[in-house]
């Protein structure tokens, strides 16, 4: 197996550093660093241009930190945060990284992060469907939310709702905003489980409790959280198409 990762900091000295260490490693898979950024900005488009597996981040960074990175990725590799500061940890594990290794990077927790990646990447590899471009229900999309920042497998959402640029996500316990478009959430969702029911709304098929019909005649359908979204006229016909109705 051979994982691909990036790795982001804003000093040349500490990438250097990581590179040799992970050179030394005796790894029971293949890892490839195939670029490195300086900041989150180049990082961004590297990973969006060039999807990876894992991501060796630093937080502190001039201009956007980590988290600020981890906000605008379409999806999220797996995330090692390496970091001088160890006041930023519990975030990190509440956002699900992987793991927070603290520099100067000790070589036996970095093997150990490296093989709870490899671990990941097996599950991913089992779950996922043939078209790489597509999400699979277990991977996972990042939330920040002010101060909080945790990543949701994309199972356990709901439905997502368009509020312009940004969507809401319709968790069973809250519904915080992220940067994206209907379309691109359209474009990378699993389409055995999610349906485009109207221009602002993305609905879970495994949480419909109800399907009804709406007083103009479309199809209604009654979320397990009580949500009601009614369905455009076209997209209630594909919906009885897909479901055999």
């Amino acid at each position: 197996m051979k994982i691909t990762a990036i790795i982001v900091d804003d000093e040349r000295l500490a990438r250097k550093e990581l590179r040799h260490l992970l050179g030394q490693l005796d790894l029971p898979f293949t890892l490839e660093i195939i670029a490195e950024a300086a900041n989150a900005d180049d990082a961004i488009e590297l990973i969006e241009d060039n999807p990876v597996d894992l991501v060796f981040l630093d937080i502190q960074m001039p201009g956007k930190t980590g988290f600020d990175l981890l906000e605008e990725l379409t999806t999220c590799p797996s995330i090692i945060f390496t970091t001088a500061y160890d006041e930023y940890a519990i975030k990190a594990f509440a956002a699900n990284a992987l793991d927070y290794l603290l520099k100067p990077v000790d070589p036996q927790r970095l093997q150990q992060a490296l093989l709870k990646a490899s671990e990941v990447q097996c599950e991913k590899y089992s779950s996922s469907a043939g078209d790489a471009d597509k999400m699979a229900p277990n991977d996972k999309v990042f939330i920040k939310d002010g101060e909080k920042c945790w990543f949701v497998p994309v199972k356990d959402v709901i439905a997502f709702a368009s509020i312009g640029n940004y969507c809401r996500v319709i968790l069973p316990d809250s519904q915080p905003m992220i940067r994206k478009t209907m379309g691109q959430l359209e474009e990378r969702l699993p389409t055995e489980q999610f349906f485009r029911a109207n221009r602002q709304h993305i609905v879970n098929l495994k949480k419909i409790e109800n399907v009804g019909v709406s007083v103009s005649g479309n199809l209604e359908v009654t979320m397990n959280n009580r949500l009601t979204v009614e369905m455009s006229r076209r997209q209630s016909q594909l919906f009885k198409e897909q479901m055999s109705f």
